[in-house]
């Protein structure tokens, strides 16, 4: 084992878990076996995304909103422990001036070369970008004002830009997703973009092969190759392997087409989880069984994960932002319910353990680097 994987292991790791009544840090001793629990912070406030920043570990952002209050970023400087609100929040201005802030549903960091700049995915769809760290906002009207707009409308769950990444080995490309209206991409930093929906049904239309106006639920673009995408959307599973101008649809062999979350390790893009949601009006898990499923062949095949996890007349849903893995050498993987059940995988799925029961409803998970010499 290189030494940069030796001291990797060596730090443990830290969750954050965005739940509808506040924000929890987990963090564990180095062999993952041993957590502790805090929170709830930032407390009363739905926490739909929350990260801390791989340029700057101890700093990291959470997207919040609160039926009084209303919607806010945080910031922490001291890796989760504590959390302080920003003044600014990303809005649509000018001719969309009246569409109001609904939610800030995503929030994601640009390449380690600009260290405060951030993306912001809000309700209604736009994608916004700050160079001071969310002290200010500004629109990526390229975007946001794209002529295939019009296909856009708001999913179930709400009208949301999600899943922006700026690839750190392709810097002037920009990803991000609309549900419901699809995947774009950018070439040129965020000035113009293009609907990347090729391949990709769109059940939730009339027609089903359309450019855009697809619901999907959660882009992934492979930290170790920016053409190497992976989607779940409301109608599938899928794979491009050329930047999202085509995708191959990689559902079969799993229990149901339909699910919100998926990731993949940063170093095998080849290994994909996802955890499928039956698709009527329960929208849970299938057959009343938790399952988490991974594909070591990029979707060609999947195996059904269950050790550890209840398999009987279990019906919640996990959702988009809700799993996750870290990036240790033996890979961890982490998932929250809406039941509140937090599970952790120490051994890349094979088996499970809950590391937390009967928090408020699970909107966010997300895995980091813990480092015990430094608690400062």
């Amino acid at each position: 084992m290189a030494q940069s994987a030796r001291r990797r292991d060596a730090m443990g790791a830290v969750l954050l878990v965005g739940t509808q009544k506040g924000l929890f840090r987990l963090e564990s001793d180095p062999a993952r076996g041993h957590w502790e629990l805090q929170g709830p912070l930032i407390a009363g406030y739905e926490i739909l995304h929350a990260w801390l920043d791989p340029r700057q570990p101890k700093r990291g952002f959470a997207a919040t909103s609160h039926t009084i209050w209303g919607v806010h970023i945080y910031r922490t400087d001291d890796a989760g422990r504590s959390w302080q609100s920003l003044t600014a929040t990303p809005c649509h201005t000018g001719v969309r001036s009246d569409e109001s802030l609904q939610r800030i549903w995503y929030l994601a960091p640009a390449t380690a070369d600009r260290p405060d700049t951030l993306f912001a995915g809000i309700d209604p769809a736009g994608v916004f970008r700050s160079d001071d760290a969310g002290r200010s906002w500004q629109s990526l009207s390229g975007l946001n004002e794209h002529p295939s707009r019009d296909t856009w409308e708001p999913a179930r769950g709400g009208f949301s830009a999600h899943s922006i990444v700026q690839p750190e080995r392709c810097p002037q490309r920009l990803y991000a997703a609309i549900s419901a209206g699809g995947a774009y991409r950018s070439d040129d930093g965020g000035r113009h973009w293009h609907p990347i929906n090729s391949g990709v049904r769109a059940s939730n239309l009339p027609q089903e092969q359309v450019a855009s106006g697809h619901n999907i639920h959660r882009l992934l673009v492979h930290p170790a190759n920016p053409d190497r995408l992976y989607r779940q959307c409301y109608s599938g599973v899928y794979r491009s392997d050329d930047g999202g101008e085509h995708w191959t649809e990689i559902s079969s062999g799993l229990p149901s087409d339909f699910g919100y979350a998926i990731t993949s390790p940063a170093g095998e893009p080849d290994t994909v989880y996802v955890l499928p949601i039956d698709s009527n009006h329960l929208r849970t898990t299938p057959d009343g069984r938790l399952r988490v499923y991974r594909s070591r062949d990029a979707g060609a095949s999947w195996q059904a994960l269950t050790h550890g996890l209840p398999q009987r007349h279990v019906y919640t849903t996990v959702l988009r932002e809700a799993m996750t893995v870290d990036d240790h050498v033996q890979t961890g993987v982490y998932f929250g319910t809406a039941s509140g059940h937090l599970f952790a995988s120490p051994d890349a799925g094979d088996s499970w353990r809950c590391l937390a029961a009967f928090l408020p409803r699970i909107l966010c998970v997300s895995a980091h680097r813990a480092d015990h010499d430094d608690h400062s």
